[in-house]
């Protein structure tokens, strides 16, 4: 019985993995020059002193018509010197704007209220959003921007993370088979994920779901929008696979920070279409079945086991190459163990206990 639920479960993740590899290969249609959207690039920054100037810098490369750009950086409350550190930076760039969010708008909380004060004075008709702890490529906003084709309204782009050692290494492998995953269904129809730290759309869409104050709260802001505006059934909502829209970010320091990153997506998850759930259901009985293989080991097992690394291996190792990455194989091994971990543990922690903790604030 044992070998047949695995043989089930891992046929399924290599049907899914090869539905998601033609869904994140598909190519789209892209404008360029004049007809190219006037953009506003909002980040928020809540005690990010450690992090905020190498931000900075990397949005003041941004290779985009300056008439056609403002960047708005948000002090969500600091209590460090990130508001010294960008008011110093900033200070001889006419391109950016200092902004403190001194408003509650509605009932929003945390980060989704600091986007929410942003975007009511953006004046872009495209909103790009980037982290306080990521830096993007100089072609990333004209990249995104460029796919703002008739009728898309969602353009979503790749992050990874650096990784010079191994524990960064699997957060950043993480990374990129999560938004393979995410960019895989969204570009066959299905939306399932997206990340904020490289994220864009349409202003107009944006007001006509009312805003982040008309939708319920959600410690996945990102996320929240993005099912909003696809209940639309109006707009494209697409994922490209463009190493130019490729955004770097900062793992997780530690084991604890990295638990409540996962929590706070996992409780984030909860709201996903039902086809969302069979895939995690689906990934949860294959690694589930694997930390069972002890109890029930035969050949068959072990060479279930080989296929499905073997499948990831062959979804991971080009997407690296098509993003200009490097593919370690140290890291994908750590990856690997790390993987099968969190997804077992996963709905555990998700589901014993609500609250979440991120960025010394606690939500329920």
């Amino acid at each position: 019985m044992f070998e047949i639920i695995f043989i089930i479960a891992v046929s399924l993740y290599f049907i899914q993995s090869v539905l998601f590899i033609i869904g994140v290969n598909k190519k789209f249609t892209k404008i360029f020059g004049e007809k190219l959207p006037s953009i506003t690039v909002i980040v928020a920054a809540r005690n990010e002193q450690n992090n905020i100037k190498e931000c900075l810098s990397s949005l003041s490369n941004l290779v985009y018509p300056k008439e056609k750009m403002e960047i708005l950086i948000l002090d969500d409350n600091s209590m460090d010197n990130t508001a010294q550190i960008i008011k110093e930076f900033i200070a001889d760039k006419p391109v950016f704007k200092y902004l403190f969010v001194e408003e509650k708008i509605g009932s929003l909380k945390g980060k989704t209220n600091a986007l929410a004060y942003g975007i009511k004075r953006a004046t872009g008709e495209i909103i790009l959003t980037t982290d306080a702890d990521c830096s993007v490529s100089p072609e990333w906003a004209e990249t995104l921007a460029s796919y703002y084709t008739e009728n898309v309204a969602v353009v979503c782009g790749f992050t990874n993370q650096y990784d010079d050692t191994a524990f960064k290494g699997m957060q950043s492998i993480d990374f990129l088979y999560l938004l393979f995953v995410a960019g895989g269904a969204m570009n066959l129809g299905k939306p399932l994920s997206c990340i904020g730290n490289n994220m864009s759309y349409k202003k107009s869409a944006y007001d006509e779901v009312g805003g982040y104050e008309a939708l319920d709260f959600s410690i996945t802001e990102d996320f929240n929008l993005l099912m909003a505006i696809n209940k639309l059934k109006r707009y494209k909502i697409i994922y490209p696979l463009d190493r130019k829209g490729l955004v770097t970010s900062k793992p997780c320091p530690d084991i604890k920070t990295l638990y409540w990153q996962k929590k706070r997506w996992g409780r984030g998850g909860i709201k996903s279409e039902p086809v969302g759930y069979s895939v995690f259901i689906s990934g949860i009985a294959a690694h589930l079945c694997i930390c069972l293989m002890p109890f029930f080991f035969s050949v068959l097992s072990l060479y279930l086991l080989v296929l499905k690394l073997g499948i990831d291996l062959f979804v991971l190792k080009p997407l690296h190459t098509k993003l200009g990455l490097k593919f370690s194989f140290k890291n994908f091994i750590a990856f690997e163990f790390y993987y099968i971990i969190y997804v077992v543990l996963l709905p555990i922690a998700v589901l014993l206990k609500k609250d979440i903790k991120w960025k010394g604030r606690v939500f329920d």
